[in-house]
This record gives structure tokens, C-alpha cells and sequence, in this order.
């Protein structure tokens, strides 16, 4: 009895030996898939969907009339959304087609005293010449009378006359010309009346055209093609230019913005294909690629960027986002909402 239990107590236990090979078998065998995982791959959970959000702002101010969409709905480009009561916009247009109007006829009596003010100048021109004519005369016979007087062929008084005539026919000739040239600069002051009332008709033109604008401001359309969402006005609502009054999510716009560490990013490159594990649909296949990187980490761009300066220093690393297109059947990817998160995993070797 005594001898079995010396052979029992000798009998070596191989049990815990199996389990600790084992145990290091799995070790092994799970370090080595790690490490060839890695060196082919960089990961991050540090990552979430993005898309283009359009938000639709008013333009002009007004009550609104009424609202064509329904907030999470599908909306095309163009679509008209919201009506803006536009009856203040449609006066305002006609007070300036009437203003253009009264512009408009302006320049008809602005042409009409261009030919007034030419046919003058023509008149007055005329009297210039004959004016020169009589002086002309009036000059010769002066001189014969001058060289007449001396030998006594003709009186005194009778030249006396003929250089009264003269005189008067110079101030004539003189008061002729300046009527003729009065009447040029008449004409020539009414063509640049004529400038002006050109000028104000434009002027008009434009304001017909702004007000256009603004009643076609009334009318609110989808910016893109996409999901309307955040809705924030209703019916009878007074609204401001400017205020927003909901988002557009726009299709085909989706993408991944992955905040990678700064010492991962040695061996991730653009047009690196990256596998996407999306968290809100495990079994949803998605994949992507590296598109381009941030010009600066995540923290330069935040509301009070570190400043190392102050001394206080603590090396942080710091992440850098990385923008990664998806691609994916058009179903999978409509599923996908922006703000999701996301695992990534960027192939750096095939």
C-alpha cells in the first residue's frame, strides 16, 4: 500500500505542461498574424462619416406662403421648397417698370429739343452770314466815303452816315455770332441732357432687374440633390434675409474623415485602398481610399489652438485628419448617414 502511494506521488503531472505549450503555441501563432496584420495595415477608430451639408438660407425677408417638403425627404436640385409672400417684391417691380417708363418718354422730349436747338443754330448761322454780308457792304462803302470826303465829292454828314452804318453793321455781325454761338452750346447742352436721361433709363433697367431678383428670391429651392433635413420654419413664420431654414445633405457627397496619429502616417499614401467598418452595420461591407491629407493636425484648427510657448509643454501626438473617399454599391452607401463612426484600415502593402 505504502509502495503505491510512493509511485502516485512520483507519477509526473503533465497537464499543466500541455496548457502552458498550448497557451504559448497560441501566443505565438497570435503575435505572428498581429505583426504580419500590421506591417501591412494602419489602423484607426478614430474616424466618422462626412458629407457635403448645403445650408439653405432665405435671401429676402417675408412671411412664408407655403412649404413644399417634408424634413428627412428626398429633394432634387431646383426643386422649389418654400414659397415667401411676394406681393410686397411684385409692387416693387412694377414701381420700377413704371419709373423706366417715365425715363423712357423722357428721352423723346430730350430729342425733340436736340432738333429745336439745332434748327436754331441753323437759323442763327445763317444770320452770321448774312450779318458778314452787310458788313462786308457797309466796309466798302465806308472806304469810298473816307477817300470821297477829302476831296469834297461827298459831305461831311453823308460820311458821318456811312460810319454809323458801319458801326452798326459790326455790332450786328458781332451780336450774330454770339447768338450763333449760344445756340451751339444750346445743342450741345442738350445732348448731354440727353446723356443723362440715356444714363437714367439704364439706371432703371437696373433697378428693374434687382427687383426681379429679389421677387425670384421668394422663391426658395433645393441647392442640391439630396436629403432635406433640419427643418426650421413653418407656415405664416416671419422670416429674415439670411436666416437659415434648413439643410440639404447631398448625394453622393459622403466620405470618411480618419484622424490618424502623426507617427502613422509614414507609411499611408493617396490612392491607398482602405477597408471601412461602419459600427452601426457590422456585416456592411465598405471600402475606400486615401483621397488627401489636412494641411494641419486637428488641434491647430480647434478655438484655442495649443501655444507651446508659455512653457508649460507636454508632448501630445497629435492627430492629422485624412480624407478617404468611399466606394461601395449605391444601396450600401445609402445607408450611411454623416456623423457615423467608423473603423478604418489603410492597406499600405498588397
Amino acid at each position: 500500500m505504502a509502495n503505491q502511494e510512493t509511485e502516485t506521488k512520483k507519477k509526473p503531472n503533465r497537464v499543466l505542461p500541455i496548457i502552458l505549450g498550448v497557451v504559448l503555441i497560441g501566443g505565438i501563432i497570435f503575435g505572428v498574424k498581429e505583426y504580419i496584420y500590421f506591417s501591412k495595415h494602419v489602423d484607426t477608430d478614430d474616424a466618422q462619416i462626412d458629407g457635403d451639408i448645403s445650408p439653405v438660407v432665405a435671401r429676402v425677408g417675408g412671411y412664408v406662403d407655403s412649404i413644399m417638403f417634408e424634413e428627412n425627404t428626398h429633394v432634387e436640385k431646383g426643386q422649389l421648397l418654400v414659397k415667401i409672400d411676394d406681393r410686397d417684391y411684385r409692387v416693387k417691380l412694377e414701381q420700377a417698370q413704371a419709373a423706366q417708363v417715365g425715363a423712357s418718354a423722357n428721352i423723346g422730349v430730350g430729342e425733340s429739343q436736340i432738333s429745336t436747338t439745332a434748327a436754331n443754330s441753323s437759323s442763327a448761322k445763317a444770320e452770321v452770314t448774312s450779318a458778314g454780308a452787310r458788313l462786308d457792304k457797309v466796309k466798302k462803302d465806308y472806304a469810298r466815303y473816307a477817300n470821297l470826303v477829302q476831296d469834297g465829292s461827298v459831305t461831311r454828314q453823308q460820311f458821318d452816315q456811312a460810319k454809323a452804318d458801319l458801326e452798326v453793321a459790326q455790332a450786328n455781325y458781332d451780336a450774330a455770332k454770339d447768338k450763333y454761338k449760344a445756340a451751339q452750346q444750346q445743342v450741345a447742352t442738350s445732348r448731354s441732357q440727353l446723356k443723362v436721361t440715356n444714363t437714367g433709363v439704364s439706371q432703371k433697367q437696373v433697378d428693374i432687374d434687382y427687383a426681379n431678383l429679389q421677387l425670384t428670391y421668394t422663391q426658395v429651392k433645393s441647392p442640391a440633390t439630396g436629403l432635406a433635413a433640419k427643418k426650421n420654419v413653418q407656415v405664416g413664420q416671419l422670416v429674415q434675409a439670411g436666416q437659415t431654414l434648413f439643410s440639404v445633405v447631398n448625394d453622393n457627397s459622403l466620405y470618411i474623415t480618419a484622424n490618424f496619429k502623426e507617427t502613422q502616417l509614414d507609411k499611408i499614401r493617396n490612392g491607398q485602398k482602405v477597408d471601412v467598418k461602419v459600427d452601426a452595420y457590422p456585416d456592411l461591407k465598405v471600402e475606400g481610399e486615401v483621397y488627401n491629407f489636412s494641411p494641419a493636425t486637428g488641434a491647430k484648427f480647434s478655438l484655442l489652438p495649443p501655444d507651446n510657448a508659455t512653457g508649460n509643454f507636454v508632448k501630445v501626438v497629435q492627430r492629422v485628419p485624412v480624407k478617404i473617399k468611399l466606394s461601395g454599391s449605391k444601396e450600401d452607401l445609402a445607408k450611411l448617414r454623416p456623423g457615423m463612426s467608423v473603423d478604418v484600415s489603410v492597406i499600405t502593402k498588397d
